[in-house]
């Protein structure tokens, strides 16, 4: 499928286009498919959007497309469950939230929700404060248009030229490496970026690649070797995956952070390099603490500026503009024309709700098997692999319990009651994980509290 554009994409509706401050929250609704309808809206809560065939005027948004009815669905904030909500306004090819009907009855829609009104799919997203793209940070390095992303390259461009120590945090597959290429390219140094992963070598080989080595410092070693911080030297060196650093290499890590200084394997004399230190991991570093196997001094060292990326379910508007890109690559690495992969609604709403558990590599698998088919035209979901249509499409089940965006430290509400963790329970129909949002904690955090109170678990 071809995307028109990332202009179109970002286009806002001029009644609706109002700045938000930096601590209100507000919501927008992406329109993804089909591309010729490709749009944003910015919601307020204080009024009720309309979205239809109609004409454009106040609070109401057109989308001129034949399966959409002239007055097709509200969408509308509410308030007691802190949460936006969906009406069907008797359309006539009907509405869908998350592949479930939508009746004249509000049905909540969460962070990342999946709306489909005839055969036109948009993204709901929610955010906290203003959100400003940064145009020196390269879109194709860090693609897309969704909140999540707007504000990664923002939180890239604040820092990238600060020679502080980053952490990149981040599930497998969510372009971490991308992120570290465009902090170098950004930060105005002139020596080179250098790359090492933390879990490819042994413990003793770690150390000599790190640091170097001199010659004669071990069997084997017939010659110097300067190892990657020097090579790095006036540049970037680039740890990936960091949490798999040997325990006992930790310590080195942390002097040469500290002091700037390194020892090579064998040495007995200091060297002093110039080099900046991005960091990456999937793992839980504070988890990793707690068990002893990784040190705090040297987390806290790394995380000066810790930036974390979004896993591909927290930015479900790209993921259709991410198909175009793949399949270019694709055909670009097999010296063929880029194919045009065209997706049917089915099939777009599918690759929409998937979960995507191994991020951009599993678009990359999807890519491989449709691209092959899209000259026999769109991709319907019997040609999607059964892994990437685990989601039905347009089903009637249960409505999904709220989720909120998660909340930052101070903005947490306060540790509640017995009476106020009820409340938030039934609010959000003893769904753990969405009360651990309300209130901005981890999901043990609200179990423990049950406990202290008394309060018995549902299943």
């Amino acid at each position: 499928m071809t995307e028109t554009g990332d202009d179109e994409l970002t286009q806002t509706h001029p009644v609706q286009a109002r700045a938000q401050n930096t601590h209100s929250k507000w919501a927008r609704l992406r329109i993804v498919y089909p591309p010729e309808v490709a749009s944003t809206v910015t919601l307020q809560t204080t009024a009720t959007c309309t979205l239809g065939r109609g004409p454009a005027q106040s609070n109401a948004f057109k989308v001129a497309h034949r399966t959409v009815s002239r007055s097709h669905l509200a969408l509308e904030y509410n308030a007691a469950l802190r949460a936006w909500a969906v009406r069907d306004l008797g359309s006539r090819n009907g509405a869908w939230v998350d592949g479930m009907k939508v009746g004249e009855a509000p049905l909540p829609v969460s962070d990342g929700s999946v709306v489909r009104m005839g055969d036109v799919l948009a993204v709901f997203e929610w955010c906290t404060g203003t959100l400003q793209d940064d145009p020196a940070v390269s879109q194709s390095a860090i693609f897309g248009q969704s909140v999540r992303i707007v504000q990664l390259r923002a939180d890239i461009g604040r820092i990238a030229d600060d020679p502080a120590p980053v952490l990149l945090i981040g599930d497998t597959g969510t372009g971490k490496e991308s992120c570290a290429s465009e902090l170098h390219r950004l930060s105005g140094r002139d020596g080179p970026l250098v790359t090492f992963n933390c879990a490819e070598l042994s413990p003793t080989v770690v150390e000599s690649q790190l640091f170097g080595h001199d010659k004669g410092a071990f069997t084997g070693a017939t010659t110097a070797h300067p190892g990657l911080f020097r090579s790095a030297h006036g540049g970037t060196l680039f740890l990936d995956e960091v949490g798999e650093l040997p325990l006992a290499l930790q310590p080195k890590l942390l002097r040469a952070l500290q002091t700037g200084e390194i020892m090579p394997v064998g040495g007995t004399k200091k060297i002093i390099v110039d080099v900046r230190i991005l960091a990456a991991t999937n793992r839980n570093l504070s988890a990793e603490i707690s068990s002893g196997g990784f040190r705090r001094d040297l987390y806290a060292r790394l995380a000066i500026h810790e930036v974390r990326l979004p896993a591909l379910d927290r930015r479900r508007s790209d993921l259709l503009g991410w198909i175009d890109v793949l399949g270019a690559a694709w055909a670009e690495r097999r010296q063929r024309p880029a194919p045009t992969i065209e997706l049917s609604p089915d099939a777009a709403e599918l690759v929409l709700r998937a979960p995507w558990e191994e991020n951009l590599r599993g678009l990359v698998r999807l890519v491989h098997t449709i691209a092959p088919q899209a000259e026999q035209g769109p991709i319907t979901p019997e040609q999607l692999p059964d892994w990437a249509a685990c989601a039905e499409a347009s089903t009637d089940a249960q409505p999904p319990a709220v989720v909120m965006p998660k909340a930052t430290k101070s903005e947490r509400p306060a540790i509640p009651d017995k009476d106020g963790l009820l409340a938030a329970l039934e609010t959000h129909g003893w769904v753990i994980q969405a009360v651990a949002r309300h209130y901005g904690r981890d999901r043990r955090q609200i179990y423990r509290w049950m406990d202290n109170h008394g309060i018995k678990r549902r299943d």
